[in-house]
C-alpha cells in the first residue's frame, strides 16, 4: 500500500533524485546537451495527476504558461490533457524543469521521461538545458516544487515552501551564470554558421572553432584585440594626445594628480569642467558640467577612486547630445544615442516612485544581466535631483524630465535610441579614423555633439573617449528605434566568408581494437603532414607528443584536444564509460568507426545487453552529419544495424570470403555508388582492396604490414582495415594510406602496451592490453599462429606458451570465468593477475574466478596444463619470465606497460633457462606446495591435462 499523511490521507510526497548526470554533447538521450535525472517516485508511483485533488490547478497558478507545452500530442496544450487524463509526477517534474529555465530565459522544449524496466516508480528524465548550473537547478527545484503541490511542508506551523521567493532566487542565479548581452549576441550569431564554441570560464571567455582555427572572444574582445591598443584606449589622457595629432577634434584636457592640480587645470581650461579617471569605465567616476573650482575639489576624489593608476583628467565640458559609434574592423557599423537615466512626470507619483515603476519594467536588471539596467538612487543623484529643483518625495509636472544621472552609460540606467542611418559621413569618418589611430579592431567612439547628422567640425563637439571592449546592447537592443546586428561584423572578422572553424574530426569505438584503430589513423595522417591531436586510454597525445598520461578516452579529453591551438585534425577514441557519463565531448564528428560489439562491460550504469550496448556505441552513428561517414564492421550484425542511424554515408569494411551473403550485400553497396574495404584472398596471401562504386583499389598484402607480424595476427589486419576506410573517408589518398599502414607497427613507440614484441633473453615477448574474452579469442588465434611459426623455426623443440592474463574486477562473475576459459584454450600456463584497480572487489576475489574459469577449461581437455595467481603485476611478470626458457612464447597482458617494459628492460638478464619449479634460478618470492610434483621436462611425451599443477602466489584471504 502507498504511504498516506496521516492527517490528510493524500500520498506522501515521496518524489526524490538518487542520480544527476550532464551530458554536455550527443548521448544516448538526445542529440544535444542535456540533464538526465533518475528519480524514484515512492508512494507517488500510484498516484497519477488525476487522482490528486486541486493538483492541476494548484500547479497551472504557479506556473500559467505550462498550457503552452506540447507534450506528446504536437499541439499547444497537450500536456494539460495529460494532466487530466492522469500522469505521472516524474513526468510532470520534467515540464516544470523546462519551464522554470524558460521563466529564466531560456527557450528548452525538450524533454523525455521513461521508467526504468524492472524497477517500478524509478523513472528516467531528460531535458535540454542551455546552461548547465541553470538546468541542474531547475531539475532540483522541479522535484521540491512537485512535491509540495501535492502536500505542502510545513515548519513551526508555517509553510515551508515558497515558490515565489525559490523562482526569484533560480532566476537570480539564472542571471548570474548566464552570458553578457554582447557575448550571447556574438555567439548566437556563431551558431547560426554551424561555428563550434566552448565557454572557458564561467564568466565572458568563450573559444569559437576548433583548434588551429580556434579565436576566443571575451565580452566584444577578441583574440584579435591587440593589448597595445587596449592599454592605449585606457589611458584617456594619451588616446586625446593621439586624436589631437591627428587633427581629429577632442577636447582641452590634462592629467593631474592632486586637488589643486586639478583646479588649477580648470582655471586654465575654463568653467564648466568634467572630470574623470585617466582608465575607468561604464561612466564609472565621471562627474560633469563642474562650474567652479569647489565643484572641483568635490569630483576629484570621487574620479580619483575609480582610477587604477590613481591619475585624473579635467577636460573642458563638451556640450550637446552624447553619441556611441561603434566601429568592427574599421567600419562603422552602428550609432546609438545615449540618454541619460531619468524619469517623465505625470502629475501624480513622486521622484522615487517614479523610479520605482521605470526598474519595474521587466526589461531592467542588475548590472548588465538585461537590456536595461535599473536606475539606481545615490548620493550623486539626490543632488542632481535637487540642482533640478525637486526632492525624491517631490511630484513632478507632467512631462517633465528629471535627470537621475548626468552620463548617458546604459550601466547606469540610461537608455539608447538607434541613430545608425542618421550620422552624417564626416562624422564616421571621424570615428572609424578614431578607431584606426588607436589601433582597436572593436571601438567604442564617444561622440559628445548638438547633431549626429550634421558635421561635427562645423556645429562643435569632440571624441570624448575611446573604449576598448565597447558593450553591444544598446545596439543591439535599443529602447527605441531598429536593433542593429552587430555581432555579424564580428564573426565576419574572426571567420572570413570561406574561412574554416571546424578541424577534421575521426571518432573510434568498439569493445576490442580502438586504441591501435586510433593509432593507425592518427599515423597515417601524421605522414601528410598534419598536426594530430589524439585521445586513447593511454593519454592524450599532441603531434607526437604525450602531453597528459592518464586514459583519456573521454568527453573531457576530446575538448582538450579541440582546444589546443596546434591541432588540425583530430583522432578520438571514445569509451562506452564517457558516453554513459557525459555524452561525447563535442558536437559531431566527420567520420565514426565502430569496430564491433562483444559482451564486455554489460551490468554497468544500466547496460546489460548486447543490444543496449549496441544503442551505447551508436550514438558516434548518430553524430555523423550528411557530409560525414560512418565506418561500420559488416561481419558485426550488432554494427550492421547502425547504418540505419547514419545520417551520411557508410562505409563498409569485412574479412568475410566472397560469395557470403556480407560481401554480397557490401557487392551491392558499391555498386550503388557507395565504399567499402574488403579481403581478397589468394594463394600469394591476402590483400586488403577498397572499392568505391565499380572501382576496385589494392591497398596492401597483410602479410608486408609490420602490425600483422606478417598476417599472423588477424586482430590487426581487420584494425588495418577499418583504419584505412577512416582514412579514405577523410580524404587521404591511397598512396598515403598504404604508406601509413606499411610504416606503422607494434614497436613500443607507435603502440606502447598493445601488441609490442620483445626479446628478453631468447624469449619472444608480447606485451598486450587484452582484458576481455572476446578479445582473448583474437589474441589466441594470434598466439596460435606465431606458437606455429615459433614451433616450425625451433631447434630446442615445442615452445611453451606462457600467459599472464587479468581482467577488471567492475565486470559480471561469468565474463571474468570466460575470459579464464578462453585463454586456457590457447597457453601452456596461465599465471593470472590483478589490476591495482579492483574496482569494488576484494583482493583476490577476480583472479580467483579468472582461475575458476582455466581449471574449469582444463577439466574439459583445454590446452592449459598449469595455473598460477601471482596479483601483483610486476611480480607475475617475473614469474612468467621465471618460468620460461628461452625459446619460449610469453604473453603479457597488462595495465600498467610503461612499469612492465621498464621491468623487462632491468630483470632480463636474471632469467635463466630451466628456472621454472622454484629452484634457484625461480622466483625467490614463489615457494611451492609440499606436495607438488616435480615438473615433466619439455615436451615430455607422459604430459596430459591431468598432471596440471596449481600454484598460488601472494594471494590474500
Amino acid at each position: 500500500m502507498p504511504r498516506m499523511t496521516e492527517t490528510t490521507g493524500t500520498p506522501a510526497p515521496d518524489l526524490k533524485i538518487i542520480e544527476t548526470r550532464v551530458y554536455r554533447g550527443p548521448n544516448i538521450w538526445s542529440y544535444d546537451p542535456a540533464i538526465h535525472l533518475v528519480v524514484d517516485l515512492g508512494s507517488l508511483e500510484n498516484f497519477p495527476s488525476n487522482t490528486i485533488p486541486g493538483f492541476k490547478e494548484r500547479l497551472l497558478a504557479y506556473l500559467p504558461r505550462l498550457d503552452q507545452h506540447h507534450c506528446s500530442r504536437g499541439r499547444r496544450g497537450g500536456f494539460i490533457e495529460r494532466l487530466d487524463e492522469g500522469t505521472w509526477l516524474g513526468h510532470i517534474a520534467e515540464h516544470v524543469a523546462l519551464q522554470l529555465q524558460q521563466e529564466a530565459g531560456h527557450d528548452m522544449r525538450r524533454g523525455k521521461t521513461r521508467q526504468v524496466k524492472g524497477s517500478p516508480g524509478i523513472y528516467n528524465i531528460t531535458y535540454a538545458y542551455a546552461d548547465e548550473a541553470v538546468g541542474l537547478a531547475a531539475g532540483e527545484l522541479a522535484v521540491r516544487f512537485v512535491n509540495n503541490l501535492v502536500q505542502p511542508q510545513m515548519k513551526n506551523g508555517q509553510p515551508a515552501f515558497d515558490f515565489t521567493t525559490e523562482l526569484e532566487k533560480f532566476i537570480k542565479q539564472a542571471e548570474r551564470t548566464a552570458f553578457g548581452p554582447s557575448t550571447q549576441a556574438i555567439v548566437d550569431e556563431a551558431v547560426s554558421r554551424d561555428i563550434p564554441w566552448i565557454r572557458l570560464n564561467k564568466a565572458s571567455l568563450v573559444q569559437l572553432g576548433q583548434g588551429v582555427h580556434a579565436k576566443r572572444i571575451r565580452a566584444t574582445m577578441t583574440s584579435e584585440t591587440g593589448s597595445i591598443a587596449v592599454d592605449v584606449a585606457s589611458d584617456k589622457d594619451l588616446t586625446t594626445r593621439l586624436l589631437a595629432s591627428a587633427g581629429l577634434p577632442v577636447p582641452r584636457s590634462e592629467s593631474i594628480r592632486t586637488v589643486e592640480e586639478a583646479v588649477t587645470v580648470a582655471n586654465k581650461i575654463g568653467y564648466p569642467v568634467v572630470c574623470k579617471p585617466l582608465d575607468g569605465n561604464h561612466g564609472r567616476g565621471v562627474c560633469l558640467n563642474l562650474q567652479d573650482a569647489d565643484a572641483v575639489r568635490e569630483a576629484f576624489p570621487i574620479a580619483a577612486e575609480q582610477s587604477r593608476r590613481g591619475s585624473v583628467i579635467v577636460e573642458n565640458f563638451v556640450t550637446g547630445k552624447d553619441y556611441r559609434c561603434l566601429i568592427i574592423n574599421g567600419r562603422m557599423e552602428a550609432i546609438a544615442e545615449r540618454v541619460p537615466a531619468h524619469v517623465v512626470g505625470d502629475g501624480i507619483h513622486t521622484v522615487a516612485e517614479l523610479v520605482d515603476i521605470t526598474n519595474a519594467d521587466p526589461r531592467r536588471g542588475v548590472g548588465h544581466e538585461k537590456i536595461l539596467t535599473r536606475i539606481t538612487i545615490n548620493a550623486a543623484a539626490r543632488q542632481l535631483v535637487r540642482d533640478q529643483g525637486f526632492e525624491l518625495d517631490d511630484v513632478p509636472p507632467e512631462d517633465a524630465m528629471v535627470k537621475l544621472t548626468l552620463t548617458g552609460n546604459m550601466s547606469t540606467g540610461g537608455i539608447s535610441i538607434d541613430r545608425t542611418w542618421e550620422a552624417h559621413p564626416e562624422n564616421i569618418e571621424i570615428a572609424e579614423e578614431a578607431a584606426r589611430m588607436i589601433g582597436l579592431d572593436i571601438a567604442g567612439i564617444d561622440f559628445i555633439c548638438p547633431d549626429i547628422t550634421q558635421p561635427v567640425r562645423e556645429t562643435g563637439g569632440a571624441i570624448c573617449e575611446v573604449n576598448a571592449a565597447p558593450g553591444f546592447r544598446m545596439h543591439t537592443n535599443p529602447t527605441i528605434g531598429e536593433p542593429q546586428y552587430i555581432a555579424k561584423p564580428v564573426v565576419d572578422m574572426l571567420f572570413p566568408p570561406g574561412a574554416t572553424s571546424r578541424i577534421p574530426i575521426v571518432a573510434v569505438t568498439g569493445t576490442n581494437g580502438k586504441t591501435t584503430t586510433s593509432r593507425m589513423i592518427s599515423h597515417v595522417f601524421k605522414g601528410l603532414g598534419r598536426k594530430v591531436g589524439m585521445t586513447s586510454t593511454d593519454g592524450i597525445v599532441i603531434d607526437e607528443r604525450l602531453v597528459i598520461r592518464q586514459d583519456a578516452s573521454g568527453p573531457k579529453s576530446a575538448r582538450m584536444v579541440l582546444q589546443n591551438p596546434r591541432v588540425d585534425f583530430a583522432v578520438f577514441e571514445v569509451a562506452r564509460g564517457g558516453i554513459l557519463r557525459e555524452g561525447l565531448g563535442y558536437e559531431r564528428n566527420d567520420v565514426a568507426v565502430v569496430l564491433n560489439v562483444q559482451p564486455d562491460h554489460l551490468g554497468l550504469r544500466g547496460i546489460d545487453t548486447l543490444e543496449q550496448l549496441a544503442d551505447v556505441k551508436a550514438v558516434l552513428v548518430e553524430a555523423v552529419p550528411r557530409t560525414g561517414y560512418a565506418v561500420l564492421n559488416a561481419d558485426d550484425p550488432l554494427v550492421r544495424k547502425m547504418r540505419r542511424k547514419c545520417s551520411g554515408q557508410v562505409v563498409w569494411f569485412s574479412m568475410a570470403e566472397p560469395g557470403s551473403e556480407v560481401r554480397d550485400y557490401i557487392e551491392g553497396h558499391c555498386r550503388r555508388g557507395g565504399r567499402a574495404v574488403v579481403l581478397e584472398r589468394s594463394d600469394l596471401g591476402d590483400m586488403i582492396v577498397v572499392k568505391h562504386g565499380r572501382r576496385s583499389m589494392q591497398l596492401a598484402w597483410t602479410h608486408l604490414l609490420p602490425a600483422t607480424f606478417g598476417g599472423r595476427a588477424m586482430m590487426n589486419v581487420q584494425n588495418a582495415m577499418a583504419a584505412a576506410a577512416a582514412a579514405f573517408a577523410a580524404g587521404a589518398s591511397l598512396h598515403d594510406i598504404r604508406q601509413g599502414l606499411r610504416t606503422f607497427s607494434t614497436s613500443y613507440y607507435l603502440s606502447p602496451g598493445r601488441l609490442n614484441e620483445i626479446d628478453v633473453d631468447g624469449r619472444t615477448v608480447i606485451v598486450d592490453y587484452c582484458h576481455n574474452a572476446p578479445a582473448m579469442r583474437m589474441l589466441g588465434d594470434f598466439v596460435d599462429r606465431l606458437g606455429e611459426s615459433l614451433t616450425a623455426s625451433s631447434e630446442l623443440g615445442r615452445p611453451s606458451r606462457i600467459g599472464v592474463i587479468a581482467t577488471a574486477g567492475d565486470r559480471r562473475d561469468d565474463d571474468i570465468r570466460e575470459l579464464g576459459q578462453v585463454a586456457a584454450q590457447h597457453f601452456d600456463v596461465v599465471i593470472v593477475r590483478e589490476d591495482a584497480r579492483l574496482r569494488g572487489r576484494k583482493r583476490g576475489e577476480s583472479a580467483a574466478l579468472v582461475e575458476a574459469g582455466v581449471r574449469a577449461a582444463m577439466e574439459n581437455g583445454a590446452r592449459c596444463r598449469q595455473v598460477d595467481t601471482v596479483l601483483e603485476e610486476l611480480d607475475a611478470v617475473k614469474h612468467a619470465l621465471n618460468r620460461s626458457n628461452p625459446g619460449d612464447l610469453v604473453v603479457l597482458c597488462v595495465d600498467q606497460h610503461q612499469q612492465v617494459l621498464s621491468e623487462l628492460e632491468s630483470v632480463s638478464h636474471l632469467a635463466q633457462a630451466g628456472a621454472r619449479s622454484g629452484d634457484e634460478g625461480g622466483d625467490p618470492d614463489f615457494v611451492p606446495p609440499d606436495e607438488e610434483p616435480a615438473e615433466p621436462e619439455r615436451n615430455s611425451p607422459d604430459l596430459s591435462p591431468c598432471d596440471a599443477v596449481h600454484r598460488v602466489v601472494g594471494v590474500c584471504g
